[in-house]
């Protein structure tokens, strides 16, 4: 048995260890247990610095969740885009393999807690029909192994999967959504990094939520899969109390670059059952969003989007750039909200005006191109 195995089978899950270890009341214990069950393994534990912190927040259930049980268990919409057990196609040239019900770590704002730790839900037994169908629909060049967590299989198990996967010429990527570097590091191994590289291109989609989740062990297996050639790209999700801040945003993504993991998606909270005391207003996500635009690195700003819910897939949201258009011009600001004038090409089709006014207090600039010389021109604060 390898380290990241004896770790998860020596992971906090029964109701008797979460009174133990958390104070939880055992009944509330006992009912978040039936709603969704527990897994915290030791390195992740060790993360947590006081109760209620973002490490805290992430792992441990609250009664909070059974608040939240009448929400939507598939929000997304993802069974209603499963046409064989085990895929989901949603994109026309992408398709999700759910590979594995199991996790190293059971998040408690999971948005597919209806299926994750069941193995009924999420069978291996299924896995040859969704090779047929994979085969059948040439459409697809992308696979995205999920499911639970890739990781969780063996080495050989995993290799298997793509060794089939490598053998359908129209599958040109394949893609692994793991948590493991961030939640269970012992897992990235010289062998498993070893096997990876015979299938390329492979790339990994990690989910690091918080700049504490970043330590020694979790930089080395960063690094072990990028120097394997694997380039790794994180997806996080906006949380309250635990990442809601664009500071904590900010450190996150430049811990993210210093160990060669690009940050790749910002997510809006899903509207999951168990899980909406995490939402927070979209508010909160453009404007930390706004605040990374200009004050770091381009590579350092992932994609803010909500996953649409009913199926709609994500949709990326933006601050608000463009202050208005005419037929040849655009009027925009920067990151220091100063205003700027393009000269636009005239198209044939009118482009409208939209009704979208920067508001921001204190004096403006414009800086209108010229042939000669820009001349800056003081504008008025900009009001409803």
């Amino acid at each position: 048995m390898e380290i990241w195995q004896e770790m998860v089978r020596q992971s906090i899950h029964t109701v008797d260890q979460l009174v133990e270890k958390f104070g939880l009341d055992k009944d509330v214990a006992s009912k978040l247990d039936k709603f969704f069950q527990a897994r915290i393994n030791p390195y992740y534990l060790s993360l947590i610095r006081t109760p209620g912190d973002p490490i805290w927040l992430q792992c441990v259930p609250d009664e909070k969740e059974l608040e939240d049980i009448d929400a939507e268990e598939d929000p997304l919409h993802e069974d209603d885009m499963s046409p064989v057990p085990n895929i989901v196609h949603r994109y026309p040239d992408r398709a999700l393999f759910l590979v594995n019900s199991q996790c190293g770590l059971y998040c408690r704002f999971c948005t597919r807690k209806r299926k994750v730790g069941n193995s009924e839900k999420i069978s291996m037994r299924n896995l040859e029909s969704a090779f047929k169908y994979l085969s059948e629909h040439k459409e697809i060049s992308d696979v995205i192994l999920s499911g639970g967590d890739p990781l969780m299989l063996t080495d050989a198990m995993l290799e298997k999967i793509l060794i089939r996967l490598r053998k359908m010429e129209h599958i040109q990527i394949i893609r692994i959504g793991t948590k493991m570097p961030c939640v269970l590091p012992q897992r990235i191994t010289q062998e498993l990094c070893n096997m990876l590289k015979k299938y390329h291109p492979i790339y990994v989609n990690t989910h690091f939520n918080h700049p504490w989740e970043i330590t020694e062990e979790s930089t080395k297996a960063c690094t072990m899969l990028a120097d394997s050639g694997i380039p790794v790209g994180n997806q996080a999700v906006l949380m309250k109390g635990v990442n809601d801040d664009a500071d904590v945003i900010k450190e996150l993504m430049k811990k993210l670059l210093s160990i060669r993991v690009r940050p790749y998606y910002l997510y809006q909270a899903d509207i999951t059952k168990g899980a909406n005391h995490f939402r927070t207003p979209l508010r909160v996500g453009l404007e930390i969003v706004d605040k990374l635009r200009g004050h770091i690195s381009g590579l350092g700003v992932p994609h803010f989007v909500i996953d649409a819910p009913g199926g709609g897939g994500k949709i990326p949201l933006l601050p608000e750039y463009v202050i208005m258009r005419t037929d040849d011009k655009v009027i925009l600001r920067n990151y220091k909200y100063n205003i700027y004038e393009y000269p636009d090409v005239k198209d044939e089709k009118k482009v409208t005006t939209p009704e979208n006014f920067l508001r921001k207090s204190g004096s403006t600039k414009i800086i209108r191109k010229k042939k000669t010389l820009p001349k800056e021109i003081k504008l008025p604060v900009l009001t409803d």
